[in-house]
């Protein structure tokens, strides 16, 4: 019979971690490195949506162009259906909602997303709009409404700068 040769080791059963490398260490040092060991294990492996959908709101740019205010809007995907644009004293208000579903059947994997979201938007207006004269259209998913805004005049006047008096420097 051949006769077996036995060898003993120790064997480091955290191989992420050397043997000897805690004894003497801090233990929140210890739960620092450790937790920062389980990101790197993990990371790139999690789900990419597992966390909550965020709020959605679309983007706004405001600015004058010609005599009237005009604001353009980001509704990617939405129908002028979707979309309610109306005019308060104070405000223009943009809100609507926007229902998304798509579905894709593959040989293996079966993925089905649904995008579901009210949306409000309120954009402060100058006190000289019209707003009998306001236009809005819908146009690839851009939303652009113009609102006439009368000229205000400007009051301005040149206040004359008097020569004050010299101040005398307090006795000591």
């Amino acid at each position: 019979m051949s006769e077996v040769r036995v060898e003993k080791r120790a064997v480091n059963p955290a191989p992420m971690f050397p043997v000897g490398r805690f004894f003497g260490m801090n233990p929140f040092t210890m739960m620092c490195e450790f937790s920062e060991e389980m990101d790197r294990m993990f990371r790139g492996n999690a789900p990419a949506a597992v966390t909550a959908p965020e709020p959605w709101a679309p983007t706004v740019d405001v600015q004058r162009c010609n005599g009237d205010l005009v604001v353009t809007a980001e509704l990617p995907g939405l129908k002028k259906e979707e979309v309610k644009v109306e005019m308060t004293d104070e405000a223009l208000v943009i809100e609507g909602e926007r229902n998304r579903e798509h579905k894709e059947d593959h040989e293996g994997y079966h993925r089905y997303e649904r995008n579901y979201g009210k949306f409000y938007r309120s954009i402060p207006l100058p006190e000289s709009v019209k707003a009998d004269l306001a236009k809005a259209e819908l146009n690839n998913g851009v939303l652009k409404i113009s609102v006439p805004v009368a000229e205000a005049k400007k009051a301005a006047r040149q206040i004359p700068v008097a020569e004050g008096a010299e101040k005398k420097p307090l006795a000591a």
